[in-house]
C-alpha cells in the first residue's frame, strides 16, 4: 500500500481545535487507513492507504475529523517522493538550518501563482527570506516565527491557497520516520 504524509492545518495551536494524537490515529484506522504514525502534537501523520487519489483521501480525513471532533480542519497530503523533493529543493544555508525552528517549509494546496508570490514577497513587512518551488514555500524567519507578521493566514490570503507550515526540525523527524517505515 502506498504511504502518505498528512499535515493537518491549524490543530492544537493556542488551545484551539484540540486533538490528541492517539485519537487521531484511531480515526485514521476507522477510516480504513493502515499503520498511522504521528510525529509531535501538530497533526503530522504518516500512514498507508489503498486509495491513491490524494483528493479522495484528503476529503475522507477532513470529513472524519468534522464528524468525530466537531470542527473543520484542512488536510494537506504529500506522497513520500514529493515530501523528499520539497526538502531537497530548499534554499536554506547551512547556517540557517542550524536554527532549524526558523527555517519553515510551508506546504501549499497547489503551486503559487508567480505574480501572487511576487506580491507576497514585495509586501512582506518583516525580514523573512521567502522562496518557492512547486507547491512548497520556503521561509527563513530571521527574527523567529513568533515575532513575525508573516503568518499562515497572511500567506493563504496572498496566494489564494491553503497552507500548513512545518519547520526544518519537524521535517527531519518526519523524514526519519518515513525512512524507518520504508526501510
Amino acid at each position: 500500500m502506498p504511504l502518505f504524509i498528512s499535515f493537518l492545518r491549524g490543530i492544537n495551536i493556542g488551545g484551539r481545535k484540540k486533538i490528541k494524537m492517539a485519537d487521531l490515529r484511531d480515526l485514521y484506522f476507522e477510516l480504513g487507513f493502515q499503520s498511522p504514525r504521528t510525529v509531535l502534537q501538530s497533526g503530522n501523520i504518516i500512514f498507508e492507504a489503498a486509495d491513491a487519489d490524494l483528493a479522495e483521501v484528503s476529503a475522507r480525513i477532513e470529513a472524519g475529523i468534522s464528524r468525530r471532533f466537531g470542527f473543520e480542519a484542512q488536510v494537506l497530503l504529500r506522497r513520500p517522493e514529493a515530501f523528499r523533493a520539497a526538502l531537497a529543493d530548499h534554499p536554506f544555508t547551512a547556517e540557517q538550518l542550524e536554527r532549524g525552528s526558523h527555517a519553515m517549509f510551508v506546504f501549499l494546496s497547489g503551486a503559487p501563482d508567480e505574480s501572487a508570490l511576487a506580491t507576497l514577497v514585495e509586501n512582506n513587512p518583516g525580514r523573512e527570506a521567502i522562496a518557492a518551488a512547486a507547491d512548497t514555500l520556503y521561509i527563513f524567519y530571521a527574527d523567529g516565527v513568533a515575532r513575525s507578521k508573516l503568518d499562515t493566514k497572511r500567506i493563504e490570503s496572498a496566494l489564494g491557497l491553503a497552507a500548513s507550515a512545518r519547520n526544518w526540525n519537524t521535517c527531519q523527524r518526519l523524514m526519519k520516520l518515513l525512512n524507518e517505515l520504508e526501510g
